[in-house]
């Protein structure tokens, strides 16, 4: 317990100094730009004649509100904004979905363009032009109508393989545009109903405990079901006749799914659902601010279904309410092991899911789960419904409140505290996993410092050291998907041209702490303290060569003045990378799919063919040549090495015959980082400290054999002085003369 207590105090430090760390920073004027609407920057890349027909010029954006009006000449006709100014949009990538949309003044979208996302689903396999289409497609959109149908009130096209995305944009554009709308005053829309304060607050103090046929009756839990007759003709009131082939089987009585929630936050609904000690669990696991919900569900169709397992997002439903949209992940899900109130049913799947404090979730007003329903039309086509399960808490578990004037304007400072609680909630998420990559630090601070101590049992350090990298493949790779790449460098490029903000990047605090570390042992050890350990690419190539190492696969060495000419490869890459950036970052990240780490490691290979067949060749070729990727083409390697130039100390022990005559270093190294003559090449070394331990080889180095025999030399000839004065202390006649 004391262990604990100490190690959550230090934790909390821990965030503490960076917050701190992130004040001063504002304190110096980098903080200034947080508060830089988005639409700035592409209101001066889009002109406006070419985003809307007609239009000659923006006006100022307002000072209260994000929007830019759209002129001709001095009439102004619409009214532009991104949707990320107003509501999340944050995809599969972690960033968000940049959307620009046009809106008229009579509440119709006069246009909607994807200008910048970083989706690996679209920039990979799906076509940008068809999301770019889709988008446009929302032309003509009647915000009005979507606000009274709160915001389903139109047919969604999915594009197959790409739904999280799609669904993403579409509720971004749909909800930020009604949001604009009635802070404008658009179409006759108003803002008084979306400031109002809550006028109800949930009953804490209401903990009865209550039976499945109470809870069911009195609206606590709420049902959708829909049986194998609705579904089918569901889908064939859609017009496409493809879905007549695989119409799901069964009687039409069958149920195809039988859905139904509950508001668990609620105490006297959670202790009758969940028992009292799942309650509890729920408590703890609850934050100040969030709700959570129960879905339970039975039937042929799963509103889980398995996408969520690849991608970490749940597909299939999402929450709604008026303006609030909230799309559930991984982390913010439970399983419920049986519901215990009496006479309940028994269903297939029963899970809770957390609401976030930030999603601007109001228990005590409607709001319905939307399921999405789908339809395998084609080898790889399918094609989409929605159904609405709506939801209302009963007024027993409510109280009312005196009613207050809530202020519109959320101030600035208020926005980047909101901000900087939202990372450090993601911090105190991930204790565990921030805890064993701290650890994995300070082991590999201590391996450098005490190098010739770690390296001095051959055959320990390599299995240490194989270890080592495993970790860092299944933990930091595949599991935590920390793997650095350039694309992080241009994002940071760009974030200091455009406006910095630390809390994009705190977000993944991972991430975070790996490009910390990064920084720090650039200055004392170079590029290889992360290349040579902690990039989980550079881990599977070399675990896999050790692999084709077992299995006697040959392994080449290039020439020394081939494998020298094939240095600046890398070089090269990160250049036109760089320059690329400067131009468009958009297409130098389409670019940078050349760093193979997006399909190795994030999405583990479950990508189109050409993009892992890319990737299985590098691997390829690293089972021959160690190291491969690294050594000659990896850009962020290249981008390491030359402020890895600057490092204050040069750790590795040499002797003078290193390089002449002695090569065995040069040629055991497995990047071929050693000159022939000796030296160490600070931009090509990975710190492996294979160099460290044939220096302390007693059995290959030279000069480790020459001290060998000599200090064997000395102590023969010691052993045999000893041996000479034996005999002689020993001899009769000097025995005799000392007797005399």
């Amino acid at each position: 317990m004391g262990l604990n207590k100490t190690s959550g105090l230090i934790f909390t430090k821990f965030l503490r100094l960076i917050a701190i760390f992130q004040i001063v920073l504002a304190l110096a004027g980098m903080a200034h730009a947080q508060t830089v609407p988005i639409i700035q920057k592409f209101i001066s890349d889009i002109p406006a004649s070419e985003f809307i027909k007609g239009a000659s010029a923006y006006g100022a954006i307002q000072e209260d509100i994000p929007v830019a009006p759209i002129l001709r000449d001095s009439e102004t006709i619409g009214y532009a904004f991104i949707t990320s100014d107003f509501v999340s949009t944050t995809g599969y990538s972690g960033k968000p979905i940049h959307v620009m949309v046009a809106i008229d003044p009579d509440g119709k979208l006069m246009r909607a363009e994807l200008v910048k996302h970083s989706e690996p689903i679209v920039l990979i396999g799906i076509p940008d032009r068809k999301i770019k289409a889709l988008t446009a497609s929302y032309s003509g959109l009647d915000i009005v109508a979507e606000a009274a149908a709160g915001g389903s009130g139109h047919d969604l096209d999915i594009i197959s393989g790409a739904t999280v995305t799609i669904m993403i944009i579409d509720d971004s554009v749909v909800r930020s545009s009604i949001k604009v709308a009635r802070a404008l005053g658009l179409g006759g829309l108003n803002n008084d109903a979306a400031n109002a304060g809550p006028t109800h607050v949930l009953n804490m103090d209401e903990k009865g405990v209550k039976d499945w046929s109470t809870l069911s009756g009195d609206g606590s839990v709420r049902r959708m079901t829909l049986d194998v007759g609705q579904i089918n003709q569901a889908f064939e009131d859609t017009g496409d006749a493809r879905v007549l082939k695989h119409a799901s089987k069964g009687s039409p009585e069958d149920t195809y799914i039988d859905m139904q929630t509950a508001l668990v936050s609620a105490p006297s609904i959670g202790l009758s659902l969940m028992g009292d000690a799942e309650y509890k669990n729920l408590v703890t696991w609850l934050e100040e601010g969030e709700q959570a919900i129960l879905l339970m569900g039975r039937g042929a169709y799963s509103y889980k279904g398995s996408g969520y397992v690849r991608g970490g997002i749940f597909d299939r439903i999402q929450l709604i309410q008026g303006d609030v949209s909230v799309r559930f992940h991984d982390r913010q899900q439970r399983r419920l092991g049986e519901l215990t109130a009496k006479g309940a049913p028994t269903f297939n799947e029963l899970d809770i899911f957390k609401i976030p404090a930030n999603s601007d979730f109001d228990p005590t007003k409607p709001w319905r789960i939307q399921l999405l329903a789908q339809r395998v039309v084609g080898p790889v086509e399918k094609t989409y419904l929605t159904f609405d399960l709506g939801y209302t808490i009963p007024p027993q578990y409510l109280t009312a409140l005196t009613p207050v004037v809530a202020d519109p304007v959320v101030s600035s400072d208020e926005d980047s505290a909101a901000r900087a609680a939202l990372w450090q909630r993601i911090w105190k998420s991930k204790k565990i996993e921030i805890g064993v990559l701290i650890a994995m630090l300070i082991v590999l601070t201590g391996v450098f410092f005490f190098q010739i101590q770690a390296t001095r049992n051959t055959r320990g350090y390599y299995w240490f050291r194989m270890g080592f990298l495993l970790l860092t493949l299944v933990f930091l790779g595949w599991h935590q998907n920390a793997q650095l790449s350039i694309v992080n460098l241009m994002a940071l490029g760009a974030s200091l041209t455009h406006g910095f903000s630390w809390d994009a990047f705190l977000m993944d605090p991972l991430v975070f702490i790996l490009w910390v570390s990064v920084s720090v042992t650039l200055l004392f050890w170079g590029r290889g303290g992360f290349c040579g350990w902690l990039c989980p690419f550079g881990a599977l190539q070399e675990l896999s060569n050790q692999i084709a190492r077992f299995f006697k696969v040959p392994q080449w060495t290039l020439p020394w003045g081939l494998h020298e000419r094939l240095w600046p490869l890398k070089y090269i890459i990160f250049l036109g990378l760089f320059g690329l950036s400067l131009v468009s970052i958009p297409l130098a990240e389409h670019f940078a799919e050349i760093e193979p780490f997006k399909t190795s490691i994030i999405l583990k290979f479950v990508r189109s063919w050409p993009y892992v067949l890319f990737a299985a060749v590098i691997l390829g070729a690293g089972l021959f040549i160690e190291r491969f990727y690294c050594r000659y083409l990896c850009p962020l390697g290249a981008a390491l090495a030359i402020p890895g130039r600057l490092r204050m100390f040069d750790w590795l022990k040499r002797y003078k015959e290193c390089g002449s005559p002695c090569q065995i270093c040069a040629k055991e190294c497995f990047v071929q980082a050693i000159h022939p003559t000796g030296e160490i090449n600070p931009n090509e070394c990975l710190s492996c400290l294979h160099c460290q331990v044939l220096y302390q080889d007693k059995t290959k180095c030279p000069v480790c054999i020459k001290t060998v025999k000599r200090r064997a030399k000395v102590a023969q000839s010691i052993h045999q002085s000893g041996d000479v004065m034996d005999r002689l202390t020993n001899h009769p006649n000097i025995n005799a003369t000392k007797e005399n």
